[in-house]
């Protein structure tokens, strides 16, 4: 009789541990998810169809999946530990959802179910799981479209410094140049530096591109944000590099080269040197590195 009182605690201790959702569970939640998500989600999914500057959000919640499945052994080792605290951002994420359906206001309405899904893995599985999906979990967010306003605000530097690069450039070549804004004036032809031109969808897409090509061939963490924040003067040199192939063919050959097919296909090589230039950078970040460690 005292034996089987002895091992009762026991058994209740081992009984009394969390475990792994089911797939049932699982199942159950994505499905309420994607009832309340629809609309919203149809929208996002239209968006990267139609606006070439996200269209790289196709293959943002692949990646991540991607990165969840390859650490799946590692999370595993993982005990859940679900905590109550995880409805509050629950709560918060699906306060956000209303106000942006109310306000027909997209980004919130999108960023909720960024906010809703961090509620239901803490609530779920806890919050030392949350933290071991951290970096997929984020990453999703390159999958939302910035603001119009937001992105206004962004595109038009963007413009002027991409003018400005190209304005200084072409004199070098022997091409005459007047700058007026985002406005490059040639003997032959004016140029004008639009959005599409100022580097914003190359940027977008090469941030993300950045942030993958780290994470499958880098593990130092500090070489993976050089390379992501590196997109930038990246998607900048390469359009200004495009602005001054469209200034030297118009100057040197023919001006009706510089438009049409000629435009939009140097919109895709100059996409392919950035890339070629990230991977340079990566090539000499790691001499470098690898110099100083040698060095010290």
């Amino acid at each position: 009789m005292s034996q089987a009182l002895q091992s009762n605690p026991a058994v209740s201790v081992v009984a009394a541990e969390p475990a792994w959702p089911s797939w049932w569970q699982v199942a159950a939640l994505g499905a309420l998810l994607i009832w309340l998500y629809f609309a919203t989600l149809s929208r996002l999914v239209a968006q990267w169809w139609h606006d070439p500057d996200f269209s790289h959000g196709f293959f943002v919640p692949l990646f991540s999946a991607f990165v969840i499945w390859q650490e799946r052994s590692r999370l595993r080792t993982l005990l859940p530990r679900p905590a109550w605290w995880g409805l509050l951002p629950l709560a918060f994420g699906l306060c956000v959802l209303v106000v942006g359906q109310l306000g027909a206001e997209l980004f919130l309405s999108r960023s909720s179910l960024l906010i809703v899904l961090a509620g239901l893995i803490v609530l779920f599985l806890g919050a030392n799981i949350f933290r071991a999906l951290l970096f997929p979990w984020a990453f999703l967010l390159l999958m939302i479209p910035i603001p119009a306003l937001i992105l206004g605000h962004i595109t038009f530097p963007l413009q002027q410094l991409t003018s400005q690069v190209a304005g200084t450039v072409l004199p070098w070549m022997g091409v005459p140049v007047l700058r007026e804004g985002n406005v490059i004036v040639l003997p032959a032809l004016r140029l004008e530096v639009a959005e599409a031109c100022s580097g914003i969808r190359s940027l977008m897409t090469l941030t993300t591109l950045a942030i993958i090509y780290g994470y499958l061939l880098e593990r130092r963490l500090a070489m993976r944000v050089l390379l992501a924040l590196a997109a930038v003067p990246i998607a900048v040199a390469a359009n200004s590099l495009r602005i001054v192939g469209t200034g030297l063919l118009v100057q040197y050959w023919d001006p009706a080269k510089a438009q049409g097919f000629f435009h939009e296909f140097s919109g895709w090589l100059i996409f392919v040197v950035s890339l070629i230039m990230l991977y340079l950078l990566h090539h000499i970040l790691r001499i470098f590195w690898r110099e100083e460690g040698t060095a010290a």
